[in-house]
């Protein structure tokens, strides 16, 4: 135990150290070919994307499992990137299970759209600006830009999580968030000028890869009419990309002026929803699993596991319908039919690291704390880097009486995590034993 003895000073100086910094310096911004400071540079955005964006895609229930949609998601996105300002960018375009109405870009070109957005989309050139906007994001560098202004030097993942009050003592207050689903808390929160930029790269983008401006506006009008609507569906993308009207004129302006003579290129209406066929099938289970997640959101639990109830009549196999069921079942503390349904998303999406973060989470509740620990072995080695498994680790292994091994795996978590409960507990814990020395 003396080689693990740390006094509080040394403690505080190792959690500095495992802050990330970045190097100042110049960059040439790709669009207007100046000079401009960057304290981010292009190997770190890839970086620091290779790093995050697997647990906001976990956090999204994975990719979906129809390779046909993801192959055409693909083939769309490369063909207007090779149309971009930074064509060598590692891009990869993705459709992921989560249902809420969002797409988003990580900084080293890592795009995704959601089940829920391709479903509100009429044709590919609607689905060409959606995803020429997120271009925009990655080309004009807005994370880059706003990490110098703001001199951020860390992201802390908050991964895939569920409710639970355990019923022990000991574990006190200790309680994973079932909070908004896939609520894209690594992601930037662009500004009102990121989203027009955005959109005028994206409509470049999209125009010069032979698509019909009509579909920028056809996005735009189908957002606000969503946001009249359906304001619920919505709120996590206009919470990180802000709509105006403004943005709107402007881009009207643009169709009607730039693009005036463009206006003729094709829709490809009937391309699209040939390709997304599969994913129409299963649109009123889809609609039900979005009014469960509604529900869930205002504790409505019975609700939820009704519409949950219609999804899975109409979709037996869809690994979003399961997880959610699963997580009413364990928010409510009804621990075996919680497990059943994990189970069930388990073996129907084997390769998806969130299923065994809710099954170690009900081995907790159930007490079963060897299979937890199994749970959060299996969950890391499908998906590393997420402090929470570490300390979830460190919890399962204090609990099977493995001491030294979990004070290792709380002396780890501390290192990236500083607050909340359960950084409180892994530093009473470590003091309690006598690896923290005041």
């Amino acid at each position: 135990m003396n080689s693990s003895l740390i006094t509080r000073r040394n403690f505080l100086r190792l959690s500095a150290l495992s802050t990330a910094s970045f190097v100042a310096g110049c960059a040439v911004n790709p669009i207007t070919g100046k000079m401009q400071l960057m304290l981010v540079s292009e190997d770190q955005e890839i970086q620091i994307d290779r790093q995050h964006s697997p647990h906001q895609f976990s956090a999204d229930y994975g990719f979906v499992q129809d390779t046909h949609i993801e192959k055409y998601i693909s083939q769309v996105g490369k063909s207007l990137a090779a149309n971009t300002h930074r064509k060598n960018m590692p891009y990869a375009f993705h459709c992921v299970n989560a249902t809420y109405v969002n797409a988003y870009a990580f900084p080293g070109g890592s795009i995704a759209a959601t089940r829920g957005i391709l479903l509100r989309l009429e044709n590919e050139a609607e689905l060409a600006a959606l995803l020429g906007h997120e271009l925009g994001h990655v080309n004009a560098r807005h994370t880059a830009r706003q990490q110098t202004s703001r001199q951020i030097t860390s992201v802390v993942v908050s991964g895939a999580a569920a409710v639970i009050q355990a019923n022990n003592a000991q574990y006190g207050g200790l309680a994973s968030g079932l909070g908004a689903f896939g609520s894209g808390l690594l992601l930037s929160k662009y500004s009102r000028d990121n989203e027009r930029e955005a959109d005028a790269l994206g409509m470049d983008y999209m125009v010069k890869t032979n698509y019909s401006p009509n579909g920028f506006i056809g996005l735009m009008d189908m957002l606000k009419q969503l946001s009249s609507h359906k304001p619920g569906l919505i709120e996590v993308m206009f919470s990180s990309h802000p709509m105006s009207e403004e943005r709107y004129a402007s881009a009207q302006d643009r169709l009607n002026s730039k693009y005036a003579d463009k206006k003729t290129f094709s829709l490809y209406r009937e391309r699209y929803m040939d390709s997304t066929a599969s994913l129409r099938k299963i649109q009123t289970a889809i609609q039900d699993i979005q009014n469960a997640e509604i529900d869930i959101a205002k504790n409505s639990f019975s609700e939820a596991e009704i519409n949950l109830k219609k999804a899975l009549q109409k979709a037996p196999s869809d690994y979003v319908a399961l997880m959610l069921m699963s997580k009413c079942q364990l928010a409510q503390k009804k621990y075996d039919p919680a497990r059943r349904y994990a189970e069930q998303a388990k073996n129907v999406y084997p390769n998806e690291a969130q299923s065994a973060h809710i099954l170690g989470m009900i081995n907790i509740g159930l007490k079963r704390y060897e299979h937890a620990l199994n749970d959060f072995k299996r969950y890391e080695t499908l998906l590393p880097g997420n402090p929470n498994t570490v300390f979830y680790k460190g919890y399962t292994l204090e609990y099977t009486g493995q001491k030294d091994l979990a004070a290792n795996a709380y002396i780890s978590f501390l290192k990236q995590v500083k607050q909340g409960e359960q950084a409180k507990h892994a530093y009473d814990r470590l003091t309690q034993w006598g690896y923290i020395k005041k």
